[in-house]
């Protein structure tokens, strides 16, 4: 079952939620990089998903900087790439520390700003393997500096990337996904995005009846889990 466990990044506390298999491992590693609702049961089931296919997963909560009582518009707006990129290496440290990793055979995944994070997180860091990202948007703009944007990274990015959209979502929109999708093409990235009709945003996510869709939310699961085998066993 997952659970949780307590690091520091930046003198900071910061929890992570992971699940693992039963045994010693080494098992190949998910970095998970939360989506806008935190560490909540969408990120608590995942873990334990991940965990029954043979991975350790861990997933830091980016909003450990931030004092208690920020909405959520507020705690977004807080955020930093720099702060983002020290948390995602926080959760590789933490694997590492555990021994039950193989971080030979990592990959990064993420729901919606995770989306985001994914591609930031392996544009900057070569141990992934592979990238899984779910309708990720903002893809365009740097968050708390002027440097480079995720989008302007991919010039960096070296390995497999999956990609899930709803063709009814604003951010991304499908012109956003396009511009993506032609940027890797133009980078010789390979990569491979499905688009599902019907869908918007966080499609997968089973916590709001508005948003969540089951069809999308099984072919998606199917393929990731597909790929993730493929990348890292």
């Amino acid at each position: 079952m997952a659970e949780l466990v307590e690091v520091e990044v930046d003198g900071s506390p910061m929890r992570i939620c992971t699940a693992s298999p039963s045994g010693d491992g080494p098992f190949p590693a998910v970095l998970v990089t939360i989506h806008g609702g935190g560490i909540d049961d969408f990120e608590f089931d995942l873990a334990d998903k991940l965990a029954s296919e043979g991975y350790i997963s861990a997933a830091p909560d980016i909003f450990h900087r931030q004092p208690e009582g920020l909405d959520r518009t507020a705690k977004r707006e807080a955020l930093t790439d720099d702060g983002l990129i020290a948390d995602a290496n926080g959760g590789v440290a933490w694997l590492e520390s555990t021994g039950r990793a193989d971080l030979s055979r990592a990959a990064i995944l993420g729901h919606c700003m995770g989306g985001r994070h994914a591609y930031l997180g392996a544009s900057v860091n070569p141990v992934y393997r592979c990238v899984v990202a779910y309708y990720g948007g903002n893809m365009f703009v740097p968050w708390g500096h002027d440097g480079p944007s995720p989008f302007d990274r991919l010039s960096n990015l070296k390995v497999p990337v999956i990609g899930f959209y709803g063709n009814d979502d604003v951010n991304p929109s499908p012109d956003d996904v396009n511009k993506i999708d032609a940027e890797l093409d133009k980078l010789g990235v390979t990569h491979e995005f499905h688009r599902y009709d019907g869908a918007g945003h966080a499609f997968q996510n089973f916590m709001s009846d508005e948003s969540y869709r089951e069809g999308p939310t099984k072919d998606s699961w199917g393929r990731t889990v597909a790929f993730l085998k493929q990348h890292i066993g």
